[in-house]
């Protein structure tokens, strides 16, 4: 995308400046397009360096649009991982179906992506670092915003002042907490826990995912190609969140070692990989649900405002268009007018891809005999149905089209 050149009065109208925390989806492609409209953006990122790897994500829908508008769908499409079967099994390794992805997920064949995660974040971070000031191993300690602007102060021990901060900090944002409080108040359980690494590809599994489901626990192995490790995914149900165990991981690994101890498949060495991994991530399942968006000139965008929730598969693509439709509501607004036409034109949106939680856990993830037994029987029928057409939600948002580029008011 070649940007076009900004009017000649940015040369004597100050720019206005924001912070945005959090370089993973949200935070980059929020630079990319603030700066668009006359913003001097900093972006802050606690980790060291940009993050790669990761795992698979999709961009769908309405998301297609503002990566194709910000120049990177090509890309993408370049980077696009073509899963090509999902099997599921019974709890005792025998085959219940085999289908389309997209025939489970409600994706759209032929135009929905699906790429890693760190082909994305480095697609986005590439479109916007010659124009945008990151900073890398520090975050934001403290906010103050009892002058005309922000005033910030890092955890490295800067101190600088602006006219905006949008928090892009993840479900587990400590920019939210400190404007709106605990995440207990926003966190809203959906009653499982989940674990995902790496291992050694011992199946020889090539673009497909293979499930194994006993009542209340499931266990994947995903090859998003032809390589020697695979995803491992380790989900199970839960009364309660198991807050003991969401800082250790060593407290994590035995929760799910225990859960987990009498499984067949290939779960036994799921769990003897489990032990030595280096690139564990586990977290309990759960939506993010604010009342509102904003804090005087602080504002929330993707899963630090609605985490919808990995079951959705609607986390990416909400990140990516509720960056561009927070970035397009500032550009020719104040800060309040914004934040308010921020929230107006995407929160039906948000709330529709947050409902779509109620298909997923259902069909991936029943926690009784029975409702083990009647997925397994639609997804036998599912198997003779094409491919979807995609999620009427994933599409329900059209975009405003972009602005000319606007230095704006302040």
């Amino acid at each position: 995308m070649t940007r076009t050149d900004r009017p000649t009065d940015t040369l004597t109208t100050p720019r206005r400046t924001a912070l945005i925390s959090g370089a993973g989806i949200a935070g980059p492609a929020l630079a990319f397009w603030l700066n668009r409209y006359g913003y001097a953006v900093t972006v802050v990122e606690k980790a060291p360096a940009l993050r790669g790897g990761g795992y698979p994500v999709d961009v769908r829908g309405t998301a297609l649009d503002v990566v194709a508008r910000m120049g990177i769908l090509p890309r993408l499409r370049d980077a696009h991982i073509d899963l090509r079967r999902l099997t599921f099994l019974e709890g005792d390794g025998g085959e219940v179906a085999s289908l389309h992805p997209h025939t489970v997920t409600g994706g759209a064949a032929g135009r929905d992506l699906e790429v890693r995660r760190g082909d994305l974040s480095d697609a986005l971070h590439t479109a916007v670092r010659d124009d945008v000031e990151f900073l890398y191993d520090d975050s934001v300690d403290t906010l103050d915003q009892s002058g005309h602007g922000v005033d910030v102060t890092f955890r490295g021990g800067g101190r600088r002042t602006f006219d905006v901060v949008c928090a892009a900090d993840g479900t587990h944002s400590r920019t939210r907490e400190m404007l709106f409080g605990p995440e207990e108040r926003f966190h809203h359980y959906l009653g499982h826990c989940f674990a995902v690494f790496t291992m050694p590809n011992t199946l020889g599994l090539s673009h497909e995912t293979v499930m194994w489901n006993s009542p209340g626990r499931a266990a994947a192995l995903y090859a998003v190609g032809d390589d020697d490790e695979v995803h491992a995914f380790l989900n199970f149900a839960r009364p309660q969140p198991p807050r003991d165990a969401l800082r250790d991981p060593e407290a994590q690994r035995e929760l799910v070692a225990s859960v987990f101890a009498d499984a067949g498949w290939e779960v036994p060495g799921m769990i003897a990989a489990l032990r030595d991994a280096d690139d564990l991530f586990f977290d309990a399942v759960g939506q993010i649900r604010m009342p509102r968006w904003s804090n005087g000139r602080v504002a929330l965008v993707g899963d630090a405002a609605w985490a919808p929730s990995f079951l959705t598969g609607q986390g990416t693509s909400l990140a990516l268009v509720g960056a561009y439709m927070l970035a397009a509501s500032l550009a020719r607004r104040d800060h309040a007018a914004g934040f308010a036409a921020y929230e107006h034109g995407t929160r039906e949106f948000v709330t529709m891809n947050q409902a779509l939680v109620g298909t997923g856990g259902a069909t991936l993830f029943p926690t009784t005999p029975q409702d083990l037994e009647r997925r397994n029987n639609r997804l036998r029928e599912l198997s003779t149905i094409p491919s979807g057409k995609g999620q009427p939600a994933h599409s329900a948002l059209t975009l405003p089209e972009p602005l000319g580029d606007s230095p704006g008011n302040g």
